[in-house]
Parts: C-alpha cells; sequence; structure tokens
C-alpha cells in the first residue's frame, strides 16, 4: 500500500506565496510523474502541475509563471512553490503519484485559500 501526505496548505492573501510539501511511503514502484492537482469548489479536478521521471515539467496553463514542481524520485517527495496567489487559486490541492505500471495514488489533500 502506498500513502501520500500532503503539507503546507492555509490562508494567504493575494500575492501571497505557499509551499506545498508530499511524501509518499510504502510499496512504491518505478515512478512515472509524481505531482499535484487541484479542485475549486464546485469544479472538476485539474492538473496543476507534475514532473515526469525524465525530469521534465507539465503545468496548467493558469499557473505559468507562477508555480514551480520540483521532485526527488529517489526520496518519492514533490513539493509545489506557489508564487503571486491569486483567488481563483483557491482549491483542495491533492498530490498525485502515478507509476509506470499503471497504479496511481492520491493524498488526502490540502486547502489552499487565497483571500484578504
Amino acid at each position: 500500500q502506498v500513502q501520500l501526505v500532503e503539507s503546507g496548505g492555509g490562508l494567504v492573501q493575494p500575492w501571497g506565496s505557499l509551499r506545498l510539501s508530499c511524501v509518499a511511503s510504502g510499496n512504491i514502484d518505478s515512478i512515472f510523474t509524481m505531482g499535484w492537482y487541484r479542485q475549486a469548489p464546485g469544479k472538476q479536478r485539474e492538473l496543476a502541475a507534475e514532473m515526469f521521471s525524465t525530469g521534465s515539467p507539465n503545468y496548467a496553463s493558469s499557473v505559468v509563471g507562477r508555480f514551480t514542481v520540483s521532485t526527488d524520485f529517489a526520496k518519492a517527495t514533490t513539493y509545489l512553490q506557489m508564487n503571486d496567489l491569486k483567488p481563483e487559486d483557491t482549491a483542495v490541492y491533492y498530490c498525485n503519484l502515478y507509476e509506470k505500471n499503471g497504479k496511481e495514488y492520491w493524498g488526502k489533500g490540502t486547502l489552499v485559500t487565497v483571500s484578504s
């Protein structure tokens, strides 16, 4: 069983910054991607940012230039540095791990609220 635990969410003012962390543990097979999805109230879950095991990142267009994903695949740990936060970034952020064998795991999520 693989477990993902997120931390770092909270309340931040517009244009502020937050850093999310996620650590995976358990019987982890070879990782294909590790990253972050988010779900705003009343909306579907969407990709925010992910890192491929090749070292290439992938970002949603709405976060390009503001968010940075970094991943230590050896430690199964990923971070999301979020700068210049906007109210529309308010969401529950979920850590995601996708193995090369096709198995996928999710964290329980951490709430990010951007409000003055």
